[in-house]
């Protein structure tokens, strides 16, 4: 079963006259990277919030943004130290006297000008933050599962392709190593020098070994067969897929490699086009 990295949630609640909202986003990644915007009430939750997401979502790079606003559409606590501002305003007056309002504008960005008010967390917010975390998280999962099916079946496409154009090498395989054994044999037999025919033959026997593809074809048809096994697994598969990916590249390299033969290699070009697309979409599985 395949799922993808690529995932979106998002819920919210209302409680004691305040919106909690939570949003994760996520993206390929080689591995887990987290990344958490959280208001500082509920920051002592984050460790917690981390551990869920790392046992759950497991891989991919992963944001997770937690909002709450209160019924006046505030999102913070902080406020204006009205006793400092005024103080600065007098201090300000005293060195020069202006305008009041010029004077404020200057007080609001001195030191302890504005204040944050801690506000300690409550049980129904801490148990609210959680539900829709949960549920957010659950939507993630779900958007994952369907992403990785439709991934799942360009796979099984791909992999179909790969194994009809793999039967088509296995069908002019036979008139290739003719042909090659052949045109071998037309070459020796131009020859102006006498030439031993027993030596000439174990030197045919051993150049047609060095073109020999057989070897290739079964284990190319091998890891096809991994590829789906691996892929219908339930457990997270995306590295094991990515190796087995670059062993399937291995072995029709070599089978082009040793080919001699142009229909051969079309094949060949055609299977490496149908591989990279099966790698490129392998970055984004789990």
């Amino acid at each position: 079963m395949i799922t993808s990295m690529t995932g979106f949630g998002k819920n919210e609640t209302s409680i004691l006259n305040k919106k909690i909202a939570v949003e994760i986003r996520t993206l390929n990644s080689k591995n887990i990277d987290l990344n958490f915007r959280v208001p500082h009430v509920f920051k002592e939750l984050e460790p917690q919030l981390r551990s869920i997401v790392s046992e759950q979502l497991n891989r991919g790079k992963i944001d997770v943004s937690v909002y709450m606003e209160t019924d006046d559409g505030s999102s913070n606590t902080t406020r204006i130290n009205k006793k400092v501002v005024d103080d600065y305003i007098e201090q300000l007056n005293q060195i020069h006297q202006g305008d009041r309002i010029e004077l404020l504008k200057m007080a609001i960005k001195l030191p302890d000008a504005l204040k944050t008010e801690k506000e300690d967390l409550k049980k129904e917010e801490k148990e609210a933050l959680l539900s829709v975390f949960s549920e957010a998280l659950l939507q993630v999962n779900d958007y994952r599962k369907n992403e990785g099916a439709a991934l799942e079946k360009d796979f099984d496409q791909r992999l179909e392709v790969l194994g009809k154009l793999l039967k088509e090498v296995i069908r002019i395989d036979p008139e290739r190593k003719e042909k090659v054994s052949l045109k071998l044999r037309n070459s020796i037999e131009q020859l102006t020098v006498e030439v031993d025919q027993n030596r000439m033959e174990q030197e045919l026997i051993y150049f047609l070994e060095k073109y020999d593809i057989t070897e290739g074809k079964v284990r190319l048809d091998n890891h096809l067969s991994y590829f789906k096994e691996i892929m219908n697994q339930d457990q997270p598969n995306g590295k094991k897929l990515g190796f087995i990916s670059q062993e399937i590249g291995r072995e029709i390299n070599t089978i082009g490699s040793k080919a001699n033969h142009s229909g051969l290699q079309k094949i060949v070009v055609q299977m490496k086009d149908e591989l990279e697309k099966i790698k490129e979409q392998l970055l984004n599985v789990l």
